[in-house]
């Protein structure tokens, strides 16, 4: 058996960045106590969903959010109306809100990217969805990046859209190619998609006896897409290769039954991958997000301390880790073609 760790260690080592190049996020390096501004691009239905969930859910740890969307209106409206969202007297902080200039997006510790290019539409069923977006979405999010590393930001940069694993790389060798600022450290950059994964996969498991298990024992692995892993236990003795493939499978497709009423699924994967996910980032709890690995950004559960991204350290089954290989090796394939 092996960890998590250890994937993608054999291979041509042109596909592996080095590790020593790693930068401590700025809001590490301050009062962990202090509350955070954080700065969205992408007001779109993920992105104003982020937005609203943030100013309800995060004012213990986010002190500003930062609103930027070529849509002028929206952004507007969205700063009014986020800004009317109060307690009752003496209840939870809420985080002001306001809307950006281009030239104040990286004026903050944490950055999310949630721009789009487009969403596909209702009909698209039997695609991977996924991936009909990453062509468009890696030219917007390598502006951003290469933008991130004109003015030396050195705060956490975010991937909320889509595919976030993809998207994460394509902001880091992007940045790169910014000849008059620093390049993004490998740990800056965050893939926030794995969330909704692990969330529809323990709604199959409470409706369904077979997979009840994942909800003590099980977790997500890799890509927020077709080759999702999910394992319905971490412990050897409880593993059942079968039974996590077709959870698994039931997992991938469960996008397909909103799609399929009529509606595009962006609520859950707004709440569970980003929101949820973002605010334990900050505090520094375990959550699902994909992280750099040697090499790639592959999604697992880890939690960001003073020294880095911890990932949790299980030993993993046989059968477990050449599911998550096939589906590193299916990553590297994308980025390194």
């Amino acid at each position: 058996m092996k960890t998590i760790m250890e994937l993608g260690m054999t291979g041509n080592e042109k596909y592996r960045r080095q590790q020593k190049e790693k930068t401590e996020p700025i809001w590490l390096q301050s009062n962990a106590k202090e509350r955070k501004r954080i700065h969205l691009a992408g007001l779109g239905d993920v992105g104003r969903n982020v937005a609203l969930g943030l100013t309800i859910l995060g004012g213990e740890e986010v002190e500003h959010i930062g609103l930027y969307d070529l849509n002028e209106a929206q952004c507007k409206r969205m700063e009014i109306e986020l800004s009317q969202v109060a307690p009752p007297p003496g209840g939870r902080r809420i985080p002001s809100v306001s809307a950006l200039a281009w030239e104040d997006i990286f004026s903050c510790e944490v950055f999310l990217f949630c721009a789009t290019k487009s969403v596909p539409a209702l009909g698209s069923e039997g695609k991977d969805v996924r991936m009909a977006q990453y062509e468009a979405n890696r030219k917007i999010v390598a502006l951003y990046a290469r933008e991130a590393a004109r003015v030396g930001y050195r705060g956490l940069f975010v991937v909320v859209s889509d595919p976030v694993d993809l998207l994460c790389m394509e902001a880091l060798l992007a940045s790169g190619k910014e000849t008059d600022g620093k390049p993004l450290a490998t740990d800056q950059i965050r893939g926030c998609g794995l969330g909704v994964m692990h969330a529809r996969a323990a709604y199959y498991a409470r409706k369904h006896p077979e997979f009840s298990l994942y909800l003590e024992e099980g977790r997500a692995f890799g890509p927020h897409g077709q080759e999702l892993v999910i394992a319905n236990s971490m412990d050897p003795e409880h593993y059942d290769d079968a039974c996590s493939k077709k959870l698994t499978e039931l997992t991938v497709g469960a996008n397909m039954q909103v799609r399929a009423l009529g509606f595009k699924p962006f609520l859950a994967p707004a709440m569970s991958s980003a929101v949820l996910s973002i605010v334990a980032l900050i505090r520094g709890e375990w959550h699902y997000s994909a992280a750099y690995l040697n090499g790639l950004y592959f999604g697992s559960l880890n939690r960001q301390t003073p020294e880095g991204v911890e990932r949790e350290q299980s030993l993993i089954p046989d059968l477990l880790f050449a599911r998550l290989e096939k589906a590193f090796d299916s990553l590297k394939e994308i980025v390194w073609k």
